[in-house]
Protein backbone atom coordinates (compact mmCIF):
# COMPACT_ATOMS: atom_id res chain seq x y z
CA UNK A 1 0.00 0.00 0.00
CA UNK A 2 1.22 3.48 -0.82
CA UNK A 3 1.53 5.79 2.19
CA UNK A 4 2.86 9.29 2.68
CA UNK A 5 4.06 10.77 5.93
CA UNK A 6 3.08 14.10 7.44
CA UNK A 7 6.07 16.30 8.11
CA UNK A 8 6.51 17.36 11.74
CA UNK A 9 8.81 20.27 10.90
CA UNK A 10 7.71 23.73 9.85
CA UNK A 11 9.99 23.87 6.80
CA UNK A 12 8.11 23.21 3.59
CA UNK A 13 4.85 22.57 5.44
CA UNK A 14 1.78 23.58 3.48
CA UNK A 15 -0.92 25.42 5.42
CA UNK A 16 -3.76 23.07 6.30
CA UNK A 17 -7.30 23.89 7.31
CA UNK A 18 -8.33 21.06 9.54
CA UNK A 19 -12.01 22.04 9.81
CA UNK A 20 -14.31 21.81 6.77
CA UNK A 21 -17.92 23.05 6.82
CA UNK A 22 -20.29 20.08 7.12
CA UNK A 23 -22.96 19.40 4.50
CA UNK A 24 -25.49 16.79 3.43
CA UNK A 25 -26.07 13.74 5.62
CA UNK A 26 -24.25 15.24 8.59
CA UNK A 27 -27.25 17.04 10.04
CA UNK A 28 -26.43 19.12 13.09
CA UNK A 29 -22.68 19.22 12.52
CA UNK A 30 -20.94 22.47 11.76
CA UNK A 31 -17.68 20.90 10.60
CA UNK A 32 -15.92 17.71 9.53
CA UNK A 33 -12.31 16.87 10.30
CA UNK A 34 -10.30 14.37 8.22
CA UNK A 35 -6.64 13.98 9.27
CA UNK A 36 -5.91 11.60 6.38
CA UNK A 37 -6.59 11.50 2.66
CA UNK A 38 -7.36 7.98 1.49
CA UNK A 39 -7.94 4.97 3.72
CA UNK A 40 -6.13 1.69 4.20
CA UNK A 41 -9.34 -0.18 4.99
CA UNK A 42 -10.86 0.20 1.51
CA UNK A 43 -14.30 -1.15 2.44
CA UNK A 44 -16.22 -2.31 -0.62
CA UNK A 45 -19.32 -0.29 0.27
CA UNK A 46 -17.53 3.00 1.07
CA UNK A 47 -19.11 5.95 -0.74
CA UNK A 48 -15.72 7.71 -0.99
CA UNK A 49 -14.80 5.20 -3.70
CA UNK A 50 -16.96 7.25 -6.10
CA UNK A 51 -15.64 10.67 -5.11
CA UNK A 52 -12.97 12.56 -7.10
CA UNK A 53 -10.37 12.01 -4.37
CA UNK A 54 -10.53 8.28 -5.18
CA UNK A 55 -11.43 8.31 -8.88
CA UNK A 56 -8.51 10.50 -9.95
CA UNK A 57 -5.82 8.38 -8.28
CA UNK A 58 -3.98 5.63 -10.19
CA UNK A 59 -4.06 3.31 -7.15
CA UNK A 60 -7.32 1.56 -6.22
CA UNK A 61 -9.19 2.87 -3.19
CA UNK A 62 -7.88 1.10 -0.12
CA UNK A 63 -4.31 0.83 -1.40
CA UNK A 64 -3.14 4.34 -0.50
CA UNK A 65 -3.33 6.80 2.35
CA UNK A 66 -1.65 10.10 3.17
CA UNK A 67 -1.41 12.14 6.32
CA UNK A 68 -2.31 15.78 5.85
CA UNK A 69 0.73 18.03 6.15
CA UNK A 70 0.00 20.48 8.89
CA UNK A 71 0.52 21.22 12.54
CA UNK A 72 -2.30 19.73 14.64
CA UNK A 73 -1.81 22.53 17.17
CA UNK A 74 -3.11 25.02 14.59
CA UNK A 75 -6.54 23.50 15.16
CA UNK A 76 -6.77 25.62 18.33
CA UNK A 77 -6.82 28.80 16.24
CA UNK A 78 -9.41 27.37 13.86
CA UNK A 79 -11.62 26.39 16.77
CA UNK A 80 -11.37 29.86 18.29
CA UNK A 81 -12.50 31.45 15.01
CA UNK A 82 -15.34 28.95 14.59
CA UNK A 83 -16.53 29.25 18.19
CA UNK A 84 -16.69 33.03 17.84
CA UNK A 85 -19.56 32.42 15.39
CA UNK A 86 -21.49 29.96 17.53
CA UNK A 87 -21.51 26.36 18.79
CA UNK A 88 -19.19 23.92 17.03
CA UNK A 89 -19.95 20.23 16.44
CA UNK A 90 -17.30 18.18 14.62
CA UNK A 91 -17.71 14.89 12.75
CA UNK A 92 -14.26 13.28 12.99
CA UNK A 93 -13.89 11.68 10.35
CA UNK A 94 -16.29 11.64 7.40
CA UNK A 95 -14.07 10.47 4.49
CA UNK A 96 -11.30 8.42 6.09
CA UNK A 97 -10.61 6.50 9.30
CA UNK A 98 -8.79 8.49 12.01
CA UNK A 99 -7.32 5.27 13.45
CA UNK A 100 -6.17 3.50 10.31
CA UNK A 101 -2.69 1.89 10.53
CA UNK A 102 -0.85 5.07 9.51
CA UNK A 103 -2.04 6.74 12.73
CA UNK A 104 0.23 4.49 14.80
CA UNK A 105 3.20 6.18 13.14
CA UNK A 106 2.00 9.73 12.44
CA UNK A 107 -0.22 10.30 15.52
CA UNK A 108 -2.16 13.03 13.71
CA UNK A 109 -5.46 12.06 15.30
CA UNK A 110 -3.94 12.11 18.76
CA UNK A 111 -2.39 15.51 18.09
CA UNK A 112 -5.72 16.93 16.96
CA UNK A 113 -7.52 15.53 20.00
CA UNK A 114 -4.85 17.05 22.24
CA UNK A 115 -5.34 20.41 20.51
CA UNK A 116 -9.08 20.17 21.21
CA UNK A 117 -8.47 19.31 24.85
CA UNK A 118 -6.01 22.19 25.28
CA UNK A 119 -8.00 24.80 23.35
CA UNK A 120 -9.45 27.80 25.15
CA UNK A 121 -12.47 27.32 22.91
CA UNK A 122 -12.93 23.52 22.58
CA UNK A 123 -15.65 22.10 20.34
CA UNK A 124 -19.04 21.64 21.93
CA UNK A 125 -19.28 18.10 20.60
CA UNK A 126 -17.06 15.66 18.67
CA UNK A 127 -18.18 12.37 17.16
CA UNK A 128 -15.06 10.27 16.67
CA UNK A 129 -16.03 7.73 13.99
CA UNK A 130 -13.67 4.78 13.53
CA UNK A 131 -13.31 1.05 13.21
CA UNK A 132 -9.77 1.08 14.62
CA UNK A 133 -9.14 -0.41 18.07
CA UNK A 134 -6.08 1.86 18.25
CA UNK A 135 -8.49 4.46 19.67
CA UNK A 136 -7.94 2.93 23.10
CA UNK A 137 -4.39 4.31 23.02
CA UNK A 138 -5.91 7.78 23.41
CA UNK A 139 -8.20 7.10 26.36
CA UNK A 140 -6.31 9.67 28.42
CA UNK A 141 -7.04 12.48 25.94
CA UNK A 142 -10.63 11.36 25.45
CA UNK A 143 -11.13 11.51 29.22
CA UNK A 144 -9.87 15.09 29.19
CA UNK A 145 -12.50 15.98 26.59
CA UNK A 146 -15.14 14.52 28.90
CA UNK A 147 -18.73 14.90 27.79
CA UNK A 148 -17.69 16.75 24.64
CA UNK A 149 -16.76 13.55 22.77
CA UNK A 150 -18.38 10.27 21.80
CA UNK A 151 -16.51 7.40 20.14
CA UNK A 152 -18.57 5.67 17.46
CA UNK A 153 -17.07 2.26 16.66
CA UNK A 154 -18.19 0.58 13.45
CA UNK A 155 -19.19 -3.06 13.98
CA UNK A 156 -21.26 -4.17 10.99
CA UNK A 157 -21.41 -7.92 11.64
CA UNK A 158 -20.21 -10.71 13.89
CA UNK A 159 -19.31 -13.01 10.98
CA UNK A 160 -15.63 -13.00 10.11
CA UNK A 161 -16.27 -14.56 6.70
CA UNK A 162 -18.39 -11.51 5.86
CA UNK A 163 -15.71 -9.14 7.15
CA UNK A 164 -13.07 -10.88 5.03
CA UNK A 165 -15.26 -10.72 1.93
CA UNK A 166 -16.38 -7.07 2.17
CA UNK A 167 -13.76 -5.35 4.35
CA UNK A 168 -10.71 -7.65 4.20
CA UNK A 169 -8.18 -5.17 5.64
CA UNK A 170 -10.43 -3.84 8.42
CA UNK A 171 -9.55 -4.71 12.03
CA UNK A 172 -10.88 -7.93 13.59
CA UNK A 173 -14.43 -7.70 14.92
CA UNK A 174 -13.55 -9.08 18.36
CA UNK A 175 -10.93 -6.34 18.79
CA UNK A 176 -13.50 -3.65 18.00
CA UNK A 177 -15.99 -5.00 20.53
CA UNK A 178 -13.20 -5.24 23.10
CA UNK A 179 -12.25 -1.60 22.43
CA UNK A 180 -15.85 -0.52 22.99
CA UNK A 181 -15.94 -2.21 26.37
CA UNK A 182 -12.55 -0.78 27.38
CA UNK A 183 -13.57 2.76 26.44
CA UNK A 184 -16.88 2.48 28.28
CA UNK A 185 -15.13 1.14 31.40
CA UNK A 186 -12.82 4.17 31.26
CA UNK A 187 -15.82 6.51 31.30
CA UNK A 188 -15.66 7.49 27.61
CA UNK A 189 -19.04 7.84 25.89
CA UNK A 190 -19.35 5.21 23.15
CA UNK A 191 -21.75 3.74 20.65
CA UNK A 192 -21.59 0.77 18.32
CA UNK A 193 -22.28 1.82 14.74
CA UNK A 194 -23.79 -1.03 12.75
CA UNK A 195 -23.30 0.89 9.54
CA UNK A 196 -24.07 -0.60 7.16
CA UNK A 197 -25.64 -3.72 8.58
CA UNK A 198 -24.04 -6.83 7.03
CA UNK A 199 -25.07 -10.49 7.19
CA UNK A 200 -24.71 -11.73 10.76
CA UNK A 201 -25.60 -14.53 13.17
CA UNK A 202 -28.55 -14.64 15.61
CA UNK A 203 -26.09 -13.89 18.43
CA UNK A 204 -25.17 -10.45 17.03
CA UNK A 205 -27.80 -8.52 18.99
CA UNK A 206 -26.60 -9.94 22.29
CA UNK A 207 -22.96 -9.20 21.47
CA UNK A 208 -23.79 -5.58 20.69
CA UNK A 209 -25.99 -5.10 23.75
CA UNK A 210 -23.26 -6.42 26.04
CA UNK A 211 -20.52 -4.27 24.47
CA UNK A 212 -22.01 -0.78 24.18
CA UNK A 213 -24.71 1.27 25.96
CA UNK A 214 -25.92 2.70 22.63
CA UNK A 215 -26.28 1.16 19.16
CA UNK A 216 -26.86 2.98 15.88
CA UNK A 217 -28.27 1.00 12.97
CA UNK A 218 -28.01 1.86 9.31
CA UNK A 219 -28.21 0.03 5.99
CA UNK A 220 -27.70 0.45 2.25
CA UNK A 221 -31.14 1.99 1.83
CA UNK A 222 -31.48 4.57 4.60
CA UNK A 223 -27.86 5.44 5.11
CA UNK A 224 -26.22 5.92 1.74
CA UNK A 225 -27.60 9.41 1.18
CA UNK A 226 -29.61 8.59 -1.93
CA UNK A 227 -32.17 5.94 -0.90
CA UNK A 228 -29.89 3.08 -1.93
CA UNK A 229 -28.87 4.35 -5.35
CA UNK A 230 -25.31 5.07 -4.28
CA UNK A 231 -24.90 1.51 -2.99
CA UNK A 232 -26.37 0.15 -6.21
CA UNK A 233 -23.77 2.09 -8.21
CA UNK A 234 -21.07 0.53 -6.05
CA UNK A 235 -22.37 -2.89 -7.09
CA UNK A 236 -23.39 -4.05 -3.64
CA UNK A 237 -26.50 -5.91 -4.82
CA UNK A 238 -24.37 -7.90 -7.27
CA UNK A 239 -21.73 -8.50 -4.60
CA UNK A 240 -24.34 -9.96 -2.27
CA UNK A 241 -25.71 -12.17 -5.04
CA UNK A 242 -22.22 -13.45 -5.85
CA UNK A 243 -21.72 -14.53 -2.22
CA UNK A 244 -25.19 -16.08 -1.94
CA UNK A 245 -26.46 -13.36 0.43
CA UNK A 246 -29.26 -11.89 -1.68
CA UNK A 247 -31.82 -12.46 1.10
CA UNK A 248 -29.82 -10.01 3.25
CA UNK A 249 -30.08 -7.16 0.76
CA UNK A 250 -33.35 -5.76 2.09
CA UNK A 251 -34.40 -3.05 4.59
CA UNK A 252 -36.27 -5.64 6.63
CA UNK A 253 -33.02 -7.05 8.00
CA UNK A 254 -32.29 -3.85 9.87
CA UNK A 255 -35.81 -3.74 11.28
CA UNK A 256 -35.35 -7.27 12.58
CA UNK A 257 -32.08 -6.42 14.33
CA UNK A 258 -33.59 -3.27 15.82
CA UNK A 259 -36.40 -5.36 17.32
CA UNK A 260 -33.94 -7.88 18.74
CA UNK A 261 -31.86 -5.11 20.30
CA UNK A 262 -34.85 -3.37 21.87
CA UNK A 263 -35.62 -6.60 23.71
CA UNK A 264 -32.18 -6.35 25.33
CA UNK A 265 -31.64 -2.59 25.71
CA UNK A 266 -33.71 0.48 26.61
CA UNK A 267 -35.63 1.59 23.49
CA UNK A 268 -33.88 4.97 23.46
CA UNK A 269 -30.49 3.19 23.28
CA UNK A 270 -31.26 1.83 19.81
CA UNK A 271 -31.19 4.60 17.21
CA UNK A 272 -31.65 4.45 13.45
CA UNK A 273 -29.72 6.07 10.61
CA UNK A 274 -28.92 9.83 10.62
CA UNK A 275 -30.55 10.36 14.03
CA UNK A 276 -27.99 8.05 15.61
CA UNK A 277 -25.02 9.99 14.31
CA UNK A 278 -26.46 13.45 15.01
CA UNK A 279 -24.91 15.56 17.77
CA UNK A 280 -26.91 16.49 20.87
CA UNK A 281 -28.79 19.74 20.67
CA UNK A 282 -26.38 22.63 21.12
CA UNK A 283 -27.46 25.94 22.59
Amino acid sequence: MSVASSSSSSSGMRPVRWLTPATGYLNGYTHTLNPYVGCAYGCSYCYVRRLPVALFRPEPWGEWAEGKRGDPASLKRELARAKAKGPVAVFFSSATDPYQPLEAKLRLTRGLLEAMAEAEAPPDFVLLQTRGPLVTRDIDVLQRLGGHVRVSMTVETDRDDVRRALTPTAPPLAARLRALRELAEAGVAVQAAVSPLLPHTPAFAEQLASSAPRVVLDDYFRGDGSSGRRSERLGMRETYARHGWSEWYTPQRMDELAEALRKRMPPEAVVVSAEGFAPPALS
